[in-house]
C-alpha cells in the first residue's frame, strides 16, 4: 500500500524510539501526497496542521487514523486537491504546543489545525489561530463552557463532546450505590484548570447528597524523581480518609499505570473499595498491561459509545489494524480506540468541506465557515456543529473490570439514564452484575470498614442529666441505658449485612465538644441522647429520630380538694343538668295527664295529684315506683324514659367514680409569660443547648436561667423553691414526670425541635432503616418501656390527665327520641279525648233541643269531662232530665243534675252527682 505524504516535525529535540524514527522516516519519503501531476491533472496542495503527542499511544492511533483519512480523500482522482498533514508533537505540553501552532502557519502554512491535546492546549493553540485567522479543530472540550468562548476564540471548532455529560454520569453512578463521600484523583497539569472539573462534579454530587471528602492530585510523571515512592506517599495519605470511592478523573496512561500498582500495595483495592475511571483512563484498558489491570479489577468504568456494526466502521477497523500494527508491532493493542475514530471524523469534516468547495482559491475563512455547515455520520456519531460546538448527544459505555479483561454492563446517557440496551429507558442493571472488588455479593459500603484490629470508635457521653438514657459505670466500664440498648439491636441489624466490630469510648466533655470529635475523625460515630440540632447537621450526618422531639415545661402541681363538696355535679356539666331536669319535667306531666282519666291514685285533690306524679317520676329514677300504670300510651312513655333512665345513671356512676378515683392535681404554673414578667428562675439541662433556646427564642433573661446537673437535683431544686419550673427535652420531661407523677407535670403544647438520634456517619443510612425496622416489628417500644419507664413507677402522668364532665352533645340525640315519644303519646290521648267528648256531646243532644254553647263553655265542660274522667252516657229513660239540664245551663253557668222520681227510684234524692263510668276506651 502507497502511503500519502506526512511531514513530522517537533520544535525542540524528539526523543523517539529508533524504531519510531525509522517508521517516520519512511512516512516522510512515500508521503502521504501523490505528484502534483497524475493522469494528466494538476492537484493543489492543501496543507493541514496536527499536534500530536506523537510518543504517547493516543499519538500512534491519532496519526495512523488521520493517515487513513487523507489517503482516502487522496485517492479519490475527482478531487482537485491533495491533502499534505504536517503533524506537530507536542510532547503534551501546553506551551510547545503554542510553539508548533505558529510554525505549521508561519512555516508550513496550513490552512487548519487539528490538536489532540487538552483544553488548555486548545485554548492557547485557538489564539494563535485567530492572529492568523486559521480554523483550529480540537477534540478536548471544558468542563462549563465559558459563555464569551465564540467571541475569544471564533475561529475555534470543537470536536469533542462536553466533559459535563461525563461528570453527570459519575455522579449517577455514585448516587446509584448510595455512597456519601468520594476521593477525587487527577493528574495536576501545570497550568491547571482540573479546578472546574472538581467544582461541575462537586455541583453534581450535592444534588445526591453526596460530596468529595478529599481531592489527591497528582504531579506529571516527569515531575517525580521516584514516581513510585512519591505515588505510595500520598495513596498512604488516602488510608487515614473514611472513603473508600476513588474516581479518577484525568490522568495519563503511565501515571495511570503506576496509580493502580501502587493502589494495589498500600490496600486500597481490596474489599469495600470502589474504583471509577472516567474516560481518559477506561478507554486506554486495552492497553494496559494485564497485571496492572487486574490490581483494579472490580473497577467501574466509562467510555463513549460508538456504532462496532455499520459497513464503514469494519472496513476502517480492519484498515487500521493492519497498518497499525505494521507500524507499531511492539503495540499489544492495535484496535482502535475513540480518540482515533474523533481523529479519522475530525480529517473528515475537512475532507468533505474541500470536497464541496472545489475551487482553486480556498481561503481558511472559506474552510471555516463550510466546516461549521457539517453534518454527516461519522464512525464516533453524528458529526453536526453549532456555533463551532458538536451537537452530540453523548452515550456512554458502562463497562466493569473483570480478571485482566472487562465487560460492558450497560449504557448511560442523560435522555434515558442507564438502560441495558441503548433504546431502554431507566432499567435497574448494576444491583446483581457488578463484580466488585474482594468478590463479594454485595454493593461495597464505600467507606473504610472496621475490622477486629481496627475496631469503630464510638463515643458515648459519660455524663449525663439522665441515667437511665445513658449510663457510663466507670469501674467496669459498662454502658447501659435506653440509647445502648437501642444501638445493640439496631447492631444485630446491621451485622446480618456486613460485620461491624466496635468499641464504646466514654467522653465527659459537652454534647457539642463530643460532635467535634466526630468531625475531626476522634470518634467514627456517636451514641447517645443527641438531639438533631440544624447547627449540628450541617457537619455530621444523623440517623432517624428515635424519640419524640420538642421541649416542654415541667412544673409542680397543686391539688384539688377545695372542690371536693361539689364534686358530684362534677360528672355533668351546667347545660346538661338544665337540660336533663326539663325532660325530667316534661315526662312528669306527661304520665300524669295520661294517668290522671283513668287511673285513681293519680286522681284527688291538684296537691295529691302533683305529688303522685312526682314521686312516681323520681322514683322511676330508682326503678322503685309502686304505682300501677294503666294507660298503654303512659306506658310507651315510661319505656322510653327508663331507657334514658339507664343510660344517665350508668354515665353518671363511671364519670362520678372516675372523679373521686384519681386525684385531681393542677399545674401551679401554666402561663411562660407569667415566669418572664415575674422574673422566676428557671431550671435546665446545663449540659445541653437549651440555654441559647431559652435566652434566644422564648425571650427568657439569662439571669433568671439555672442549670441543673442531674434529675434528682431538679427534684431538690423545687422543693426548696430555687426554680419556679424546668424546661426539658420532651424524651426526658416524660421520664421525669413518670417518676414524679403526683408531684410535677408537663405543661403542653412543647416547642419542636429535631428529636434524639444517632451520628453514625457513614453507617447513618443503614441505621437508618434498622430504626425503621426496630420501630415497624415494635422493639422499638418495648426497648423504650423496659428502659425508661421500669415497672414500680407511675405508669403514666396523673397530673395532666382529668376526667372531663359528659356535656349534652353526647347525649341530646337520647333526649330528642324521650321528648318525641312523650309529644306523640300526648297527641294521640287528646285527640282520643277529644273524639270521646264530641260522641258525649252529640248523645246529649239527640235527646233535647238542639242549643248553641259559646267556646269558652265548650272549653269549660271539656276540662269538667277530662277532671271527672268521663260522664256515663243517660239511657232513654233519663233524656228529658239531661234536657232539662241543658236548659238550665243556660240560665247559670252552676250545673245541677237532679233525677226524678220514678218507679224505679223511689227515694231519689232532690239533687246528685254524675255517675262516673268506666268503658274500656278509657284504657287508652
Amino acid at each position: 500500500m502507497r502511503f500519502s505524504e506526512v511531514k513530522v516535525n517537533s520544535v525542540r529535540k524528539p526523543s523517539f524510539s529508533i524504531r519510531t524514527v525509522i517508521t517516520l522516516l519512511l512516512i516522510v519519503f512515500h508521503g502521504y501526497t501523490t505528484p502534483a501531476i497524475a493522469n494528466n491533472n494538476v492537484y493543489r496542495n492543501i496543507h493541514i496542521g496536527a499536534i500530536v503527542d506523537i510518543e504517547s499511544l493516543i499519538g500512534k492511533e491519532v496519526t495512523t487514523a488521520m493517515g487513513l483519512s487523507v489517503q482516502k480523500f487522496n485517492n479519490n482522482n475527482s478531487n482537485n486537491y491533495k491533502l499534505r498533514i504536517h503533524f506537530k508533537n507536542s510532547t503534551g505540553n501546553p506551551l510547545q504546543a503554542v510553539l508548533a501552532a505558529n510554525e505549521l502557519i508561519e512555516a508550513n502554512e496550513v490552512q487548519a489545525i487539528m490538536t489532540m491535546g487538552t483544553w488548555q492546549e486548545a485554548a492557547l493553540v485557538a489564539e494563535v489561530g485567530n492572529k492568523a485567522q486559521t480554523p483550529v479543530l480540537s477534540f478536548a472540550s471544558p468542563a462549563v463552557m465559558p459563555p464569551s468562548r465564540s467571541r475569544n476564540w471564533p475561529f475555534l471548532l470543537q470536536i469533542a463532546t462536553n466533559e459535563t455529560e461525563q461528570i453527570k454520569c459519575v455522579a449517577d453512578i455514585i448516587s446509584w450505590f448510595k455512597w456519601r463521600k468520594i476521593i477525587a484523583i487527577y493528574a495536576d497539569e501545570a497550568y491547571g484548570g482540573d479546578y472546574k472539573v472538581l467544582s461541575l462534579l462537586t455541583e453534581s454530587l450535592q444534588q445526591f447528597g453526596s460530596e468529595i471528602e478529599y481531592i489527591l492530585a497528582l504531579p506529571p510523571l516527569s515531575h517525580l524523581i521516584d514516581p513510585k515512592e512519591a505515588l505510595r506517599d500520598e495513596l498512604t495519605k488516602l488510608r487515614e480518609k473514611q472513603s473508600r470511592v476513588f474516581v479518577v478523573l484525568h490522568s495519563s496512561l503511565s501515571l495511570a499505570t503506576h496509580l493502580f500498582s501502587e493502589a494495589k500495595d498500600v490496600g486500597l483495592t481490596g474489599r469495600d473499595t470502589v474504583w471509577i475511571l472516567t474516560e481518559s483512563v477506561a478507554s486506554l484498558l486495552d492497553t494496559i498491561n494485564s497485571s496492572v489491570i487486574s490490581s483494579i479489577e472490580g473497577a467501574i468504568g466509562i467510555k463513549t459509545y460508538y456504532p462496532e456494526e455499520n459497513k464503514t466502521y469494519q472496513d476502517f477497523f480492519m484498515q487500521f489494524r493492519r497498518i497499525f500494527r505494521s507500524n507499531y508491532p511492539d503495540e499489544d493493542n492495535s484496535e482502535p480506540g475513540i480518540h482515533a475514530l474523533r481523529a479519522y471524523d475530525g480529517m473528515t469534516t475537512i475532507t468533505n468541506a474541500l470536497e464541496k468547495l472545489q475551487t482553486n482559491n480556498i481561503t481558511s475563512k472559506a474552510l471555516f465557515d463550510t466546516i461549521l455547515s457539517s453534518n454527516f455520520s461519522g464512525l464516533s456519531g453524528e458529526i453536526p456543529f453549532k456555533k463551532g460546538v458538536l451537537l452530540q448527544n453523548s452515550t456512554f459505555t458502562i463497562i466493569n473490570v473483570v480478571g485482566k479483561r472487562y465487560k460492558e454492563l450497560g449504557y448511560w446517557s442523560r435522555e434515558l439514564g442507564f438502560s441495558k440496551e441503548r433504546n431502554d429507558k431507566g432499567t435497574n442493571i448494576y444491583d446483581d452484575m457488578v463484580n466488585w472488588p474482594g468478590d463479594i455479593r454485595r454493593v461495597p459500603k464505600g467507606w473504610a470498614m472496621p475490622t477486629d484490629a481496627k475496631r469503630m470508635r464510638i463515643g458515648s457521653p459519660g455524663r449525663t442529666s439522665f441515667e437511665k438514657f445513658v449510663k457510663v459505670t466507670d469501674d467496669s466500664k459498662t454502658y447501659s441505658g435506653f440509647c445502648i440498648n437501642l444501638f445493640v439491636e439496631m447492631h444485630k441489624i446491621l451485622e446480618q449485612s456486613y460485620p461491624l466490630p466496635y468499641e464504646f469510648v466514654q467522653y465527659n466533655g459537652t454534647y457539642n465538644d463530643l460532635i467535634e470529635h466526630v468531625i475531626n475523625k476522634t470518634f467514627d460515630a456517636v451514641v447517645g441522647d443527641i438531639t438533631i440540632l440544624a447547627s449540628r447537621s450541617k457537619y455530621v450526618e444523623f440517623t432517624q429520630p428515635f424519640t419524640e422531639s420538642g421541649l416542654s415545661m415541667v412544673v409542680p402541681v397543686k391539688s384539688e380538694d377545695s372542690q371536693k363538696a361539689w364534686m358530684f355535679m362534677k360528672p355533668f356539666t351546667l347545660e346538661m343538668w338544665i337540660v336533663t331536669g326539663a325532660v325530667f319535667v316534661y315526662t312528669m306531666l306527661v304520665v300524669w295527664f295520661l294517668e290522671h282519666h283513668s287511673n285513681p291514685e293519680f286522681r284527688g285533690p291538684f296537691k295529691n295529684q302533683l305529688g303522685t306524679a312526682l314521686w312516681f317520676t323520681y322514683s322511676s329514677l330508682f326503678f322503685a315506683h309502686k304505682e300501677k300504670i294503666q294507660s298503654n300510651l303512659a306506658r310507651m312513655v315510661l319505656v322510653v324514659w327508663f331507657f334514658v333512665v339507664y343510660i344517665l345513671t350508668s354515665s353518671y356512676t363511671a364519670s362520678l367514680t372516675s372523679t373521686l378515683t384519681f386525684q385531681k392535681l393542677q399545674p401551679d404554673v401554666t402561663d411562660i409569660d407569667w415566669l418572664k414578667r415575674s422574673n422566676s428562675i428557671v431550671g435546665y439541662d446545663g449540659n445541653s443547648f437549651v440555654n441559647d433556646y431559652l435566652i434566644n427564642v422564648l425571650q427568657f433573661k439569662e439571669d433568671n436561667i439555672r442549670p441543673v446537673a442531674t434529675e434528682h437535683d431538679y427534684d431538690w431544686q423545687f422543693k426548696n423553691g430555687r426554680i419556679k419550673a424546668a424546661f426539658f427535652e420532651l424524651p426526658y420531661a416524660k421520664v421525669f414526670t413518670n417518676k414524679y407523677c403526683t408531684q410535677y407535670t408537663a405543661i403542653y403544647p412543647t416547642f419542636t425541635l429535631g428529636g434524639l438520634g444517632f451520628k453514625g456517619s457513614p453507617i447513618a443510612a443503614d441505621a437508618f432503616e434498622a430504626i425503621l425496622t426496630l420501630s415497624e416489628n415494635g422493639k422499638l417500644r418495648k426497648i423504650e418501656e423496659k428502659s425508661l419507664y421500669p415497672s414500680g413507677e407511675c405508669s403514666t402522668s396523673q397530673t395532666t390527665l382529668e376526667t372531663e364532665s359528659l356535656s349534652l352533645h353526647s347525649f341530646w340525640g337520647l333526649y330528642l327520641i324521650s321528648g318525641a315519644t312523650s309529644t306523640i303519646c300526648f297527641l294521640l290521648f287528646c285527640f282520643h279525648v277529644l273524639k270521646k267528648f264530641r260522641k258525649y256531646e252529640n248523645q246529649s243532644d239527640g235527646s233535647a233541643t238542639p242549643t248553641e254553647d259559646s267556646v269558652w263553655i265548650k272549653t269549660k265542660k271539656l276540662g269538667q269531662y277530662f277532671h271527672n274522667g268521663g260522664i256515663k252516657i243517660p239511657d232513654r229513660n233519663t233524656a228529658a232530665v239531661f234536657a232539662q239540664q241543658k236548659t238550665d245551663e243556660r240560665i247559670s253557668p252552676r250545673v245541677y243534675l237532679s233525677t226524678s222520681a220514678t218507679p224505679e227510684h223511689p227515694h231519689a234524692s232532690p239533687s246528685t252527682e254524675i255517675e262516673m263510668a268506666q268503658t274500656s276506651d278509657d284504657k287508652m
